[in-house]
């Protein structure tokens, strides 16, 4: 047995085995073959391979997001067998007798030039489908896993870090536990294991040994603790707090349908987050009042290029609609610091947290900004909508956004499509939106609190900087202050006030928010029932 110590992100047991998580890197080459004919050959059976490939995800993304977006993947098979695609490569493996992984590559980029330099903006996103499709068949031809869990079983995922990007991608039926060496409890990994509601343990002193490829393991997150090949009395012991947690989910469960009053009649309305039209299952089985955060920046990470309006159209009509009139808070891109994404070609940045991010692109970038906000307003008729806007830190940014929205709606309007009345709030996360509060709530509806940044830039410490774990306080009083002031600024100018950060999960802080005046909490589904318990025992 192997007992290794980490960091808890989210409280609970996990038992299976482990599934070792290996980034495979590729470094491309052109190299010359003796058999031209065998190379294509070999291409030739790639491509086949990519075609069942396309098959597969086809039919999967056909039962979970519906013909529209399963439609891709046929597009991506037509441009695999598109002959003058073929011919290219064939014809430049057998005229220069290179590697097919090169001949690819060369082709790939020669075809997605030629789309990208075409007027219709059709044809030009066809250039990311050409990279796309030239990718798949390269990892094949390299024999590089796509990233995805080759298990029958759920497992538990052992791995040296992951990215937003790299667990957004995964799939999370086949996923009991997180376990990562690297990484830190307050980045947007660990918030996404939270919103999963499995166990998570980061900054694990285990080793990534082949050897524990498959191997019988055991995390708690209760104690932090990581057990491989558990002994069997250990294992036992381990079994019963599993069923202890249980016991405890089922007290909860009692709550569910009644009202988060304190026992002096004070209303606090509990709300959940979410970063997939997936998680609306957990915020219903939870019974959360609404989701106070639906993270869309997630709708942009693990893919090769921008989701089109349509496809974000369909995904906030679907949760707008199951979630039957209850509000659904939307917060708009928030890109940068933690979640890079290729094809938004950001610049390198030395501070990126406090760069080019959030709003700040939004606002350079308007185009990409009215996409989202119309996809948003034609699914407002479908529930109760609200926007959020992150990373203000001042009021001439609020007029602008709200110059941009009613450009959008006069345009839907002028298109004769219907829209319904969306309530606009701001995320507080900076010292300079506390320290104007009060002017910022006479121009929205809300407030909501992302203690997360407030605390990171308040305190001066990067909270993706797992050696300052230590001495990031989100307890400090500075930034219990904060939340205070902005409560009550909030309050004098008009807007009701939320906090949406995890340290509103945080119940040893719950009776202080709420002696604050704070109108709304907005967690992780999994922690909604204990918010809720925490509120009717004050």
């Amino acid at each position: 047995m192997v007992v290794c110590q980490g960091k808890s992100v989210l409280k609970g047991i996990a038992i299976g085995k482990i599934y070792l998580y290996e980034k495979q890197e590729y470094v491309l080459e052109q190299k010359q073959v003796a058999d031209a004919e065998a190379e294509v050959a070999r291409f030739e059976a790639a491509k086949e391979t990519a075609i069942g490939q396309l098959d597969d995800l086809y039919e999967k993304a056909l039962a979970e997001a519906g013909e529209e977006q399963a439609m891709i993947f046929d597009v991506h098979k037509m441009m695999l067998d598109d002959g003058d695609y073929l011919d290219a490569i064939t014809g430049l493996i057998r005229s220069e007798k290179v590697n097919a992984e090169y001949a690819v590559h060369t082709t790939g980029e020669q075809f997605a030039a030629v789309f990208a330099s075409m007027d219709d903006d059709y044809m030009k996103a066809r250039s990311a489908d050409v990279k796309d499709i030239s990718g798949r068949v390269i990892r094949i031809l390299a024999g590089i896993g796509d990233g995805s869990i080759a298990s029958e079983e759920p497992v538990i995922l052992l791995a040296d870090d992951l990215t937003p990007s790299e667990t957004v991608s995964l799939d999370k039926s086949k996923i009991l536990a997180f376990v990562t060496r690297n990484g830190s409890a307050n980045s947007h990994t660990a918030i996404l294991a939270r919103s999963m509601n499995i166990p998570a343990l980061v900054q694990t002193d285990v080793e990534l040994l082949k050897e524990y490829h498959g191997m019988d393991a055991v995390v708690d997150g209760l104690d932090g603790k990581l057990y491989l090949d558990p002994e069997e009395a250990v294992l036992a012991e381990l079994v019963q707090k599993k069923e202890a947690c249980g016991r405890e989910r089922a007290e909860l469960e009692k709550l569910i349908g009644l009202d988060n009053v304190t026992r002096d009649g004070r209303k606090i309305n509990v709300y959940a987050n979410i970063g997939s039209p997936e998680d609306v299952d957990k915020v219903l089985l939870n019974d959360a009042g609404g989701i106070g955060l639906f993270r869309s920046e997630f709708l942009y990470l693990g893919r090769e290029d921008y989701p089109s309006e349509e496809e974000q159209f369909e995904i906030y009509k679907e949760v707008l609609s199951r979630m039957e009139g209850k509000k659904v808070i939307i917060r708009t891109l928030d890109i940068g610091a933690d979640k890079q994404v290729d094809y938004f070609k950001l610049p390198k940045e030395e501070n990126p947290a406090m760069g080019y991010r959030a709003i700040r692109i939004c606002l350079d970038r308007i185009d990409v900004f009215k996409t989202q906000l119309r996809a948003i307003y034609r699914a407002s008729v479908y529930g109760t909508a609200a926007i959020m806007f992150p990373m203000i830190i001042s009021v001439k940014e609020i007029l602008r956004i709200k110059e941009i929205v009613e450009e959008v709606k006069a345009e839907l309007t002028a298109a004769g499509i219907e829209i319904a009345p969306v309530e606009l709030g701001i995320m507080v996360e900076t010292p300079a939106a506390v320290m104007i509060s009060e002017e910022l709530a006479k121009e929205v509806s809300f407030f909501s609190i992302g203690t997360n940044d407030l605390t990171q830039y308040t305190l001066a410490i990067d909270r993706q900087n797992q050696s300052l774990d230590t001495i990031y306080d989100s307890h400090h009083p500075a930034v219990l202050r904060m939340i205070r002031m902005t409560i009550e600024n909030g309050h004098k100018g008009g807007a009701w006030v939320g906090i949406c950060g995890e340290l509103g999960a945080d119940t040893t802080l719950t009776k202080t928010f709420v002696d604050m005046g704070i109108d709304e909490l907005s967690v992780s589904p999994t922690y909604v029932l204990g918010l809720r318990k925490a509120i009717r025992e004050i």
